[in-house]
């Protein structure tokens, strides 16, 4: 029997060429392959008739086998290999191209069952490459899984690695309490892990993943309850109320009301007795920074340092001038830290955040380096939290005796799946638009039309606007053509398209300095257009900017869409987005038509996390969260709500779960905290 720790190369199956396969996937050990789940199965249990299969769909359909073609070369030196098969309802056409072997187990007159992709007319339907089971097949294992795969390791060798792994869930330790495991009828993690893999029937299949399901958001829940340690301190930065009408006087025009009744609950977490830990929710220009400014402002009558962490160092340059703006006619000092920063300049901002002197520390991930210490941080501010993790947080928090925290973030996440996921984070939301933000017109168009949008975009810069196209990928890839990127986007279409005008390109793989010198040029009208991959998607302000242009607009969720969409419409002059995408999929028509309809960000969140999910809703990797491997945080929120509630429960009991019996769960926590890795644009 395989041991969980065994490298995976040593399994049947598998050698060192399919090892590099797998860890492409994160599967590098037995244990690794254990919980990798099935995505989805084929269920043989409920085949369709021929006639009442549904077109260009996977299913599985049951017919009796008629006749046999015998096997022919056709265009191309391809080998068709044909059998038709029947039921009550229709016939259907079985097609294998190159592999005439297939065929040879098939007896006429007997009936088994095919999986694929349905194609042709309603009484003829087609399946080209099916996979066939036979009857005694499909009793031994009713259930199929489907694996998440990778190029050159399809999901059934997957599937056969497995099976010869499945003794070793024998091994896997228990990690939920034994009390919970009866108080839900949840079967134990071993044999749940080999139901879920090869279940004997649906009612099997079903409670494994229950089971699963709460194990995996139980431990999720106990890691951010764990990481922010919030309530079970005192603060370390003690404030009293302060007036805030000098602040406000200040301002060249009045905040929203949403702008007041957040700034309100901030600084009376800022007056409490635990350290402040709350989520500023606010759409694209609903005037977050603002806010963040009045909470600085705060923090700084009560003698207190404050911190901001921005995700690009453009974005962190922007956020210095503009708080040194509204912060230093109050002698509170703005220091700006970033990678690209001489060392002198280094070494003075340094000095002045130990000192003191540096009111307020705007910077990069380069605030988070051990050589930065401040003299007294009582307010740290995360901007654009779903580009950071969990634990970039928890050290810009632990450079100080138990700051305030204050995440904000421009994706806007329906409440009451946003209280859940941060665990215990108060939220604010800001509603309101800033009076003069005028709505932007959304347009969906195909390819088509690329050139009449082109005058379209000449006229937008004759009147002395710029324009932003936005393209989903960097290079050219030979294995998906219909994709446009920048580089040969910027060169074959948006030069050529746009003669005489000043087009600049914009990446994730140029140097940081190139990004800023780039986008610079953008901001001071140097450039008419610039072409760039969703880099701008967290971005600086460019008022000039009126039109927002997205290339192959179906490959970015709704809620990426409405970001890019908020990069213009910062200006006084109208503003639009154009959608532009050749997909004739009903589904995606239907989700780009919904966003021209729209310009509420919380409408567009729902609609994005009920259509494409969190995986898509969230972003690859970038909401800070470990990645799930079973639980869906939207169609699992009833769930989510009661292993939050056993979590606070146990660990009222256990805080930093220490209990020896508490041992499996802690290891369990630093396991799948491990992969909530923020990144960087």
């Amino acid at each position: 029997m395989p041991d969980l720790k065994d490298n995976i190369q040593y399994l049947k199956g598998v050698g060192p060429a399919f090892a590099k396969k797998f860890a492409k996937l994160g599967i590098t050990t037995v244990r690794d392959l254990l919980f990798h789940y099935p995505r989805r199965y084929v269920d043989y249990t409920k085949p369709y008739a021929v006639a009442e299969a549904p077109y260009d769909v996977d299913c599985c359909v049951k017919a009796e086998v008629l006749q046999k073609e015998p096997a022919r070369r056709i265009k191309g030196g391809r080998v068709l290999t044909r059998v038709l098969a029947a039921d009550d309802t229709g016939t259907l056409v079985l097609s294998w191209f190159n592999a005439p072997y297939v065929a040879e187990h098939l007896e006429p007159g007997k009936s088994y069952y095919f999986e694929g992709r349905i194609g042709g007319a309603l009484t003829r339907r087609e399946i080209l490459h099916p996979a066939i089971r036979t009857e005694a097949e499909v009793a031994r294992s009713p259930l199929v899984p489907v694996y998440p795969s990778t190029e050159g390791l399809p999901s059934g060798r997957i599937a056969k690695v497995v099976a010869g792994a499945l003794d070793a869930a024998a091994d896997l330790p228990e990690p939920l309490p034994p009390e919970l495991l009866t108080r839900y009828r949840m079967p134990p993690r071993a044999q749940a892990i080999r139901a879920i893999h090869a279940p004997h029937s649906p009612e099997e299949m079903a409670a494994a993943r229950r089971r699963l399901i709460f194990e995996e958001l139980y431990i999720l829940q106990l890691g951010i309850f764990l990481l922010r340690g919030h309530g079970r301190r005192k603060t370390g930065a003690p404030m009293h109320p302060v007036d805030l009408t000098p602040f406000w006087r200040s301002l060249p025009y009045a905040p929203t009301g949403a702008q007041r009744r957040a700034t309100e609950e901030i600084c009376h977490d800022l007056c409490g007795q635990v350290p402040m830990n709350r989520l500023l929710q606010g759409d694209v220009g609903s005037g977050k920074t603002l806010v963040a400014a009045a909470a600085i402002w705060h923090a700084a009558q009560n003698g207190w340092q404050s911190a901001m962490l921005a995700p690009t160092e453009l974005l962190a340059r922007q956020h210095a001038a503009n708080l040194a703006d509204r912060l230093e006619p109050f002698g509170v000092n703005v220091t700006l830290l970033v990678g690209g920063m001489k060392a002198a300049e280094r070494r003075v901002a340094l000095a002045a955040i130990a000192d003191g002197r540096a009111g307020l520390v705007v910077g990069t991930h380069a605030v988070l380096t051990d050589a930065v210490q401040f003299k007294n941080l009582g307010l740290a501010i995360v901007d654009e939290q779903h580009r950071f993790g969990v634990r970039q947080r928890g050290i810009l928090a632990g450079k100080a005796n138990s700051p305030h925290l204050l995440v904000m973030s421009a994706t806007p996440i329906p409440r009451t799946l946003g209280l859940l996921l941060y665990g215990d984070l108060d939220i604010s939301v800001l509603d309101e638009l800033p009076p003069g933000r005028k709505p932007i017109r959304t347009w969906f168009i195909t390819g088509r039309k690329r050139r009449d949008m082109y005058g379209f975009l000449e006229k937008q810069i004759a009147l002395g606007h710029q324009v932003y196209i936005v393209c989903p990928a960097i290079e050219d890839n030979e294995l998906d053509a219909g994709i446009q990127s920048v580089k040969s986007y910027y060169e074959k279409v948006a030069c050529p398209l746009l003669p005489g005008h000043r087009v600049g390109l914009l990446h994730g793989k140029l140097k940081p300095r190139e990004k800023d010198e780039v986008m610079q040029a953008f901001k001071a009208g140097e450039l008419d257009v610039l072409v760039s991959t969703t880099v701008i998607e967290v971005g600086v302000d460019v008022p000039n900017a009126t039109v927002m242009v997205i290339e192959n607009a179906e490959r970015f969720g709704l809620s990426a869409l409405h970001q890019l969409r908020g990069r213009v419409g910062r200006g006084a002059a109208d503003s639009c987005c154009i959608l532009i995408s050749d997909n004739e999929s009903e589904g995606v028509r239907k989700r780009l038509s919904f966003l021209c309809h729209t310009q509420d960000g919380f409408a567009v969140a729902r609609y994005d996390l009920e259509t494409r999910g969190p995986g898509d809703f969230f972003g690859e990797a970038q909401h800070g969260l470990p990645t799930l491997r079973v639980a869906n945080l939207v169609q699992d929120t009833r769930t989510l709500t009661v292993a939050q509630q056993e979590a606070k429960v146990l660990l009222a009991a256990d805080p930093s779960l220490a209990a020896p019996e508490h041992r499996l769960l802690a290891d369990e926590v630093e396991r799948l905290f491990a992969s909530a890795v923020g990144t960087m644009n």
